[in-house]
């Protein structure tokens, strides 16, 4: 018999409820709900207070619905799994405890998912063949970071953004261009009219001493375009050229840092996730950068950004391991990776 699981994600600004069954650890996604709040454009960024009320709303319809298109009922439910963090913490609150109410209502097995824990398995509905061993890279707006996962559930910390996300660094650089929110899609579409030879911004953590070797700073890379802008005399006739020499920077950055794990790892597969994983060009130049005879698997943009799906996913993968979560758990918006350890390496070490 198919198990059934409900995952229900709310860390920043989208409502999103998925279905997901589950037969001879085969999952195969019946449903996904994203609802997008768009009020945030006004303000360029996220408003806290604004998304929790709008998941106040929107929470009950979405999870509805995904139960509506999946042909299942509340009832047939055999498992809820939530996203606990890391988010914002009015937005994880309001998913998170509707998720779990559910559960404690119906006697049903609930799981609290880490966000990131989740992005990861997200691949795995468009490509059941995906298994561990591989690099991930996770780029979003809240996170950048280089993993070694041997196998699902041991994640080993390769490095880490030292600033800026560089999710973060396209929407401010989106908004020096007065571009608006969110950056990312409308940076990628203007750098491939882009002149690539004309601004040259600096390629961060590049070259340096082993210690930083898998270590991301976007925050020089972002000051380096503000100059160039400040600069600029007409920054409508330059915005093109702006934009594809700041997406070149970071994308050359976050490539050759991957290759840089894959030699270290010895590992035949990457995997890119996140919303900047969103951007064709990520995977392209990620690509050219490890060479051919590594996978590079990344999801489609609607697995790539967030979404419930990927919550029921590794949601389902930790049931399936016996593990519950108690009715005491709680959302946190600075949750610890579980499994996750600083990894060691024969000629540097990174730390937090």
């Amino acid at each position: 018999m198919a198990e059934l699981v409900l995952g229900i994600e709310t860390s920043c600004d989208e409502t999103s409820a998925a279905v997901l069954s589950v037969q001879d650890g085969r999952p195969s996604l019946r449903s996904l709900v994203i609802l997008s709040q768009d009020v945030h454009r006004i303000f360029g960024g996220v408003v806290p207070e604004l998304a929790s009320r709008a998941h106040l709303r929107t929470i009950g319809p979405v999870v509805d619905r995904a139960l509506a298109e999946a042909g299942a009922s509340r009832e047939a439910l055999t498992g809820i799994a939530a996203t606990a963090g890391p988010g914002l913490i009015g937005p994880l609150l309001v998913g998170f405890t509707y998720g779990k109410t559910m559960a404690w209502r119906r006697e049903l097995p609930f799981i609290a998912v880490h966000h990131l824990e989740g992005h990861l398995f997200a691949p795995t509905l468009e490509h059941p063949d995906l298994a561990p061993p591989f690099v991930a890279l996770l780029v979003s707006g809240g996170h950048t970071m280089l993993l070694h996962v041997p196998e699902w559930g041991r994640y080993d910390l390769l490095g880490q953004t030292r600033d800026d996300a560089a999710g973060e660094a396209f929407d401010k650089v989106a908004a020096l261009l007065k571009l608006g929110y969110p950056g990312g899609p409308v940076i990628e579409r203007l750098a491939r009219e882009g002149n690539p030879g004309r601004f040259r911004f600096p390629r961060p953590l590049l070259g340096g001493p082993a210690s930083q070797r898998f270590e991301f700073s976007f925050s020089g890379l972002k000051t380096a375009v503000l100059r160039a802008v400040q600069q600029s005399d007409n920054l409508e006739r330059d915005t093109n050229d702006l934009a594809r020499g700041f997406q070149d920077a970071a994308l050359e950055v976050l490539a050759e840092k991957t290759r840089a794990a894959v030699e270290e790892t010895g590992a035949g597969t990457v995997v890119l996730r996140g919303g900047v994983a969103c951007n064709a060009a990520l995977a392209a130049s990620v690509g050219r950068s490890v060479g051919q005879s590594v996978r590079v698997v990344t999801a489609t943009p609607r697995l790539n950004t967030d979404n419930a799906a990927m919550i029921a996913a590794a949601g389902a993968w930790r049931l399936a391991q016996g593990e519950r979560s108690g009715w005491d758990a709680e959302a946190r918006d600075n949750l610890p990776f579980p499994g996750l350890s600083i990894a060691r390496s024969q000629d540097h070490e990174i730390t937090r």
